[in-house]
């Protein structure tokens, strides 16, 4: 960006702001004082909806919106598809409208390549370059605003909900991790869950250590509490375990146990734990009966051979065998649950789809598959439909290269591939 004159965006000033404020006006305090500093005539923020298509822009005190809570709390879904905020969080950069009377601004709410949301400003004039810049910069910081304010308010969670949960939904969605992407110098990870009408028991779940990264997804047997109840022992089992530093098999044995000891007959939960030694560039994996992934390698999409044990929670005692996970620089891993490959998606090519969305972003191409399935289904899935994509850059252990939140190699790679209707006009 140009340098012809000093940012008026003070982030020392930010930070004071939102620390001042309630956990609820933290991002309206950001709003403010980038209105100031900028002069801008509006700004809101929309955050992500659980859909994986809309935006819903929060608001209060007698907004406009088609959800409403007590509190004159408001939600307005705006569309991912054919706008200028789908673009810009598809580009990653900050797409400029120019209008009658100035122009209005959409900058991508991002960290670490999640995508929180995107930040919306009215300008009186059209901007200059440091302008652009400074807005870009106010997204990333809010993305760690939100972030953080979120842990304290129900405020963003109902404004991404599109649909009410049931309470086993709601049991589901606290095992999933606090993030859904992951950028690293040495992989790309995302992640996304198509719930049924009735929970089917799905979970995915990753950590990041200094030099491993830790992969698991599950899938428990059975729909609505029966299920939310078995993949809650089990995650709480598996991350006890991982966050003791016990072996792979190890962790796979106890999470086993603890299950067991809690499972009634027929129940059991199917899964594939994953851990990536970064520094040797080597991944190992344990199959519980589930699915093995599918890997994407110079354009063909091929089944990974996985030697299949039995599910979690069968029986106590006996041991899981580790088995070697071969990556090369450029693979893709796609993990599955059973939701994508029986019933309604049966009649799918998820090889095609896969392929289809080969050079998409990960938090793409989950969601293309994702949607691709509830497509097929009409609409309504009879099983939980979950994908996690792990794109392999390899190489030693490194930063990743990255502004305003995305990594710059992958943004600028999504917005020269995005489709016609997503590329800046």
């Amino acid at each position: 960006m140009g340098q012809s004159r000093q940012s008026p965006l003070n982030l020392n000033s930010l930070l004071a702001a939102v620390e001042a404020a309630p956990p609820v006006a933290a991002v309206d305090a950001v709003a403010a004082a980038l209105a100031e500093a900028i002069g801008a005539r509006e700004v809101s923020f929309l955050i992500a909806d659980f859909s994986g298509r809309s935006l819903i822009r929060l608001g209060h005190s007698g907004g406009e919106g088609a959800l409403r809570l007590p509190g004159e709390e408001t939600a307005e879904r705006v569309p991912l598809a054919g706008t200028p905020h789908g673009r810009a969080l598809a580009a990653q950069a900050v797409e400029v409208i120019a209008e009658d009377r100035g122009a209005r601004l959409f900058a991508p709410v991002t960290s670490r390549g999640e995508a929180v949301g995107v930040l919306e400003l009215e300008l009186a004039n059209f901007p200059g370059e440091q302008t652009v810049a400074d807005v870009a910069l106010a997204g990333h910081f809010l993305a760690y605003v939100v972030i953080a304010n979120r842990r304290y308010t129900d405020l963003f969670e109902w404004g991404q909900r599109s649909v009410p949960l049931s309470l086993a939904a709601e049991i589901q969605h606290r095992l999933l991790p606090g993030a859904f992407t992951c950028e690293a110098g040495q992989f790309t990870l995302a992640a996304w869950l198509q719930p049924a009408g009735e929970v089917g028991g799905d979970t995915f779940d990753f950590s990041l250590e200094r030099d491993t990264l830790h992969v698991s997804m599950t899938d428990a047997m059975g729909h609505t509490m029966d299920a939310a109840l078995l993949a809650t022992v089990l995650v709480g089992a598996l991350r006890n375990a991982r966050r003791r530093g016990v072996e792979l098999a190890e962790q796979a044995q106890l999470a086993n146990d603890a299950l067991a000891e809690q499972a009634g007959e027929s129940q059991f939960v199917t899964g594939l734990l994953v851990r990536i030694d970064l520094a040797r560039a080597t991944a190992r994996i344990v199959n519980a009966g589930h699915p093995p992934p599918l890997r994407v390698r110079a354009g063909q999409v091929e089944r990974v051979h996985l030697e299949a044990d039995r599910p979690f929670g069968v029986q106590e005692g006996g041991g899981y065998r580790v088995q070697a996970l071969h990556l090369e620089v450029g693979d893709r891993l796609m993990f599955v649950t059973d939701g994508m490959l029986e019933r309604d998606a049966a009649q799918m090519n998820i090889a095609a789809i896969i392929a289809e969305g080969s050079e998409m972003h990960p938090r793409e191409a989950v969601q293309h598959l994702t949607h691709a399935v509830l497509q097929a289904g009409g609409g309504h899935l009879q099983d939980d439909a979950t994908a996690l994509c792990l794109d392999w850059h390899g190489g030693p252990p490194r930063d990743r290269d990255a502004t305003s939140g995305a990594n710059r190699e992958g943004r600028a790679n999504q917005a020269s591939r995005a489709p016609r209707s997503l590329q800046r006009r």
